[in-house]
């Protein structure tokens, strides 16, 4: 995909917030045993990156439950970057599915859209690194969101939805 997007050089600048999504699902006892689930935890960290400078972060915690996923929208001045962390617990090893989405406007080609899916193998307490627009060196600029699930216990604390 790096290929396709050499003219990020002067990439964009945050002008507003991040809006992270988790699909609402009761969890706990009150769910029908043939439906509990354990409940994860998903830390979330993004941060836009120009020159090797970080130009904006931001860090949110959610609860989610396997299957289900949770989403995070990056909004800048002439792109938008939608993505979706669903994370998949099996005995035969636990992955991660992030699926992305980008639109980015251009004063010469107008607005191009690009997509991407990955599974990315899982363990509790790893950092997972997502890089929705690639790694590529000739970028000056590059989004990076790093994420870490683990099940849920009482002692994290959880943001309150708003």
């Amino acid at each position: 995909m790096n290929r396709h997007l050499p003219f990020l050089s002067a990439l964009f600048i945050f002008t507003t917030s991040v809006c992270i999504e988790a699909q609402s699902q009761p969890v706990g006892s009150a769910m029908m045993p043939e439906f509990r689930r354990q409940a994860l935890v998903l830390d979330i960290n993004a941060r836009a990156l120009e020159n090797k400078e970080v130009i904006w972060n931001d860090s949110h915690q959610k609860i989610t439950i396997p299957g289900t996923p949770v989403g995070i929208r990056l909004v800048g001045s002439n792109i938008i970057v939608a993505v979706q962390f669903t994370p998949f617990i099996r005995r035969s090893g636990s992955v991660l599915v992030a699926q992305g989405q980008i639109w980015i406007k251009d004063s010469e080609k107008g607005v191009s859209y690009y997509t991407s899916i990955q599974t990315i193998p899982m363990e509790f307490n790893e950092p997972i690194y997502f890089f929705p627009l690639g790694t590529s060196p000739q970028l000056n600029s590059s989004i990076e969101i790093k994420l870490t699930v683990n099940p849920y216990k009482e002692t994290f604390v959880i943001e309150n939805d708003k």
